[in-house]
């Protein structure tokens, strides 16, 4: 039964919020947010968790 669970595919949208927070650096959650408001257009997410990241590291005063 543990390899039928390994062996099955993972959810594709599961996976897209996956991959944009461990390639951009921002979290799961706030790339669900960034889905919320853009779909699933992956070069859009990219982009703007890419903006997202450099806000968070450079705070403006």
């Amino acid at each position: 039964m543990a390899d039928e669970e390994k062996e099955k595919p993972l959810d594709p949208k599961v996976e897209f919020v996956r991959k944009v927070a461990r390639e951009t650096g921002v979290s799961e959650e706030q790339v669900r947010a960034l889905v919320s408001l853009l779909g699933y257009d992956l070069s859009s997410v990219m982009r703007e968790a890419r903006i997202l990241k450099r806000g968070h590291e450079h705070p403006r005063h």
